[in-house]
């Protein structure tokens, strides 16, 4: 498989290491809002996102994978390029321990070391990062990003765009809202609401996103 890597910064390189790591796979070029025109760069095609759209025009088997940590700004990209879902790939690292039964959507990347338990559900373009853990039955909806070493345990619902900070745990039975950042190191013991940050053990909502955007 071809990939077109979205995104070329830091988060980039671990997504380069991911599809290097797997047999079949190939790195076609990267796109980033950061290159003016498209040209060769150390014998990969680099170019502006838009050119995203030429690659669709001129192969056929190319997949683009979006290769930027900011969930925003992944959806953004998203909704501006329209592209089918089925033109992202689905990346798993080897060394990730994924169920038979667990259900990963189009644009998500997982992680080394990573762990994927029964019937979870992981929505589009979601990153879960090393060493987390999804266990059976939670449901993460699309453009979630869980950080290193974070812990979902079992039926545990996470919405859009929400951010899990690096060893942070949610105990079972709870939601968590869309586009909220639960802090590092927490421990979510209740729901916590939509468009928040939660910090603390036990976590505590400490700020109202939507009120103080200004």
């Amino acid at each position: 498989m071809n990939i077109v890597v979205i995104g070329h910064g830091g988060h980039s390189k671990v997504i380069s290491d991911i599809i290097l790591a797997n047999k079949g796979f190939q790195i076609y070029g990267y796109l980033d809002y950061k290159y003016q025109r498209t040209e060769k760069i150390n014998n990969f095609l680099c170019g502006p996102v838009s050119a995203a759209k030429l690659f669709i025009e001129d192969y056929t088997d190319v997949k683009f994978l979006i290769a930027i940590g900011d969930n925003k700004v992944r959806k953004t990209i998203v909704e501006e390029l329209a592209f089918p879902i089925e033109q992202y790939a689905t990346l798993v690292h080897p060394l990730a321990s994924i169920s038979l039964s667990a259900k990963i959507g189009h644009g998500t990347v997982v992680m080394p070391n990573s762990v994927i338990n029964a019937d979870a559900v992981i929505g589009n373009h979601c990153i879960i990062n090393s060493c987390a853990v999804v266990e059976h039955d939670s449901v993460l909806e699309d453009f979630v990003h869980l950080c290193p070493n974070s812990t979902i345990t079992g039926t545990v619902e996470i919405g859009e765009g929400t951010c899990v900070g690096s060893g942070a745990t949610i105990i079972p039975n709870n939601r968590i809202g869309e586009w909220t950042t639960i802090g590092a190191g927490a421990t979510v013991v209740n729901n916590i609401p939509g468009n928040c940050i939660a910090i603390g053990t036990p976590a505590r909502v400490k700020l109202n996103k939507k009120v103080n955007m200004g």
